[in-house]
Formats: C-alpha cells, sequence, structure tokens
C-alpha cells in the first residue's frame, strides 16, 4: 500500500506522463479540446482528492481513462441536453428591439440541423465570411457553402409556411431583416 505522501507525487508522475493521452481520449470521445482538457483536468482534481486509491490500482492509467472517459460522457451528455432544451425554447416576443419578423427568422434558424442553424447564424447574425466560419467551427469552406446553401433553402420553406400569404418580399432579404 502506498502512503500518502508518495501517493500524491504517484498522481503528479502520472499528471505529467499520461494526461496528453488521457486528453487524446477524451477528445476522441467528444470532439472538442476544451471539454476534453476540462474532463482530465476533473479527473485529476477527483485523483489528488483520493491519491492512494490511484496509486494502488492494478493500472493507475486506466484507472485514470476510465474516470476520465465517464466525466467526459457525463459532459457530452449533459450539453447535448442543454441544446436539445434550448432548441425547445423559442425566442421570447416581448424582447425589446425585435420585431416580429426576426423573431419568426430565429424561430425557424432553431429549428435547423445544428451544422445549418452554427452556419446561418455565424454568417447573418454575427456578420462572418464563409472562411471565417470554416476556421471557427474547423471545417472546410466547401461544407460552409453547402450548409448555408441548405440553411436557406430550409428556412425559405420554413419561413414561408410562417408568413402571411401575399406578402412578395424575397426569403432573402427576410433573413437579413434586423428591426
Amino acid at each position: 500500500m502506498v502512503e500518502a505522501e508518495p501517493a500524491v507525487e504517484a498522481v503528479e508522475r502520472l499528471y505529467r506522463e499520461a494526461s496528453g493521452q488521457l486528453v487524446l481520449a477524451a477528445y476522441a470521445l467528444t470532439g472538442d479540446l476544451a471539454d476534453a482538457q476540462d474532463a482530465v483536468q476533473e479527473a485529476f482534481v477527483k485523483a489528488f482528492q483520493r491519491p492512494s486509491r490511484v496509486a494502488n490500482a492494478d493500472n493507475p492509467v486506466a484507472w485514470m481513462r476510465t474516470v476520465t472517459i465517464n466525466i467526459a460522457r457525463g459532459r457530452y451528455r449533459r450539453h447535448r441536453r442543454l441544446g436539445v432544451l434550448l432548441r425547445r425554447i423559442p425566442p421570447d416576443p416581448a424582447v425589446p428591439g425585435l420585431a416580429p419578423d426576426r423573431v419568426a427568422v430565429l424561430t425557424a434558424v432553431s429549428k435547423l440541423p445544428s451544422g445549418q442553424r452554427e452556419a446561418i447564424a455565424l454568417h447573418y447574425f454575427a456578420d462572418m465570411s464563409v472562411e471565417e466560419i470554416a476556421v471557427c467551427l474547423r471545417t472546410p469552406a466547401g461544407t460552409v457553402k453547402s450548409r448555408l446553401s441548405r440553411g436557406r433553402e430550409a428556412l425559405a420553406g420554413l419561413l414561408s409556411d410562417e408568413r402571411p400569404s401575399g406578402s412578395d418580399d424575397s426569403k432573402t432579404a427576410y433573413i437579413g431583416r434586423t428591426g
């Protein structure tokens, strides 16, 4: 059995030697480097709370990998659930400065698949270029262009369903309205 001080040293050594490998494993699961790093950090916080448990494990790296992956899974599930919940909540139509048309657009955008929603939001609401979006999303520019095209097409259908009949505004102009 490893004593308390040597156990802390063993966890510190484990951090130096295996944290990169653990971040890689968590990144493969989450697809997000920051989330992967946070999962590893949280796993080591747990390890430092009970260092002898880690030091006395048959395979400390495997033990840390299991803890890290479990934390990463939990974080991924929480993020996914939060995203689903946020998409269910329509924008508040009483928000000052938002015209009913703008609320309709935001509601329609929230119904798009995530890739299209991100591309549309970044391009039209954050005024980012295709190249800037590609860098931001770590996606090829062609993929961004495709998502924008498909997103505009989907929005045209969604907005034509929500708009009063007889309106002759073009759908593209409708997307760009701010107030």
